[in-house]
């Protein structure tokens, strides 16, 4: 059977409670594999995993439970390995790699922030700051809407204008809330967003960046934040 790894841990990790349970349908019992200075923790892999919402919960509560009590490197979901021993043998070869992430991730949790724009907002702030685009919305509105090919025009313009201004206010977020933060990873880039950055931060100042992404929302009221954290810090695993 093979072998489900939720996370890396050093090797005098406490201990989770028993009986602690992760993935799988009855839930498998985790346990801990210790090899040199680092300690695995794995259960026996289902056979027909799937990323239903039961299971994505089981393992993010496995790592939610061992990283209340110390560093931990999480896995994503799904993270499989032939058997223990196979475990064993990648922490023994990676040994020193692993405790150097651990050491730099201990007492941190991850802030993934995700944004996009109030669509009327932004349309209403980028008539503002550009006169000349301005203009132009006011000619075709005082001409009952303008021609086809005014129209097509203005559109244009407005897309190029809101396309820049998607640019900016990504770097925007970045530079508003990486203060308050001890690492950036970008996520990968998706339609819908204009900034996918997942922050990393010291467990005793989650609250110095909650504020700080509410500051970035009462200043800038034409952003949409999504936060989701604290997580595990995933993004900052290699």
């Amino acid at each position: 059977m093979s072998t489900y790894v939720y996370g890396i841990a050093r090797g005098n990790h406490p201990e989770l409670p028993e009986p602690t349970h992760g993935v799988g349908e009855p839930p498998m019992p985790v346990r801990a594999l210790r090899t040199g200075e680092l300690t695995a923790l794995v259960s026996d892999a289902p056979e027909d995993l799937r990323p239903k919402r039961r299971d994505l919960l089981a393992h993010q509560t496995v790592l939610a439970e061992a990283g209340a009590v110390g560093a931990v490197l999480p896995m994503r979901f799904g993270s499989l390995s032939t058997d223990d021993e196979s475990v064993r043998t990648v922490l023994a070869e990676r040994e020193k790699h692993y405790l150097e992430r651990l050491d730099a991730l201990d007492n941190k949790v991850e802030y993934n922030v995700k944004a996009s724009h109030d669509e009327e907002a932004v349309l209403h702030q980028v008539l503002a700051d550009d006169p000349e685009l301005r203009a132009l919305n006011e000619a075709n509105r005082a001409a009952g809407g303008g021609t086809y090919e005014q129209k097509l025009r203005l559109g244009e313009r407005v897309v190029q204008a809101v396309q820049q201004r998607e640019k900016r206010d990504g770097e925007l977020v970045r530079q508003a809330l990486e203060g308050a933060a001890g690492d950036t990873s970008p996520g990968p880039d998706s339609s819908g967003w204009l900034a996918n950055i997942s922050f990393l931060v010291d467990r005793d100042s989650t609250a110095d960046f909650v504020e700080a992404v509410d500051a970035l929302r009462k200043e800038h009221p034409h952003l949409v934040l999504q936060v989701n954290g604290p997580l595990p810090p995933y993004s900052f695993v290699e």
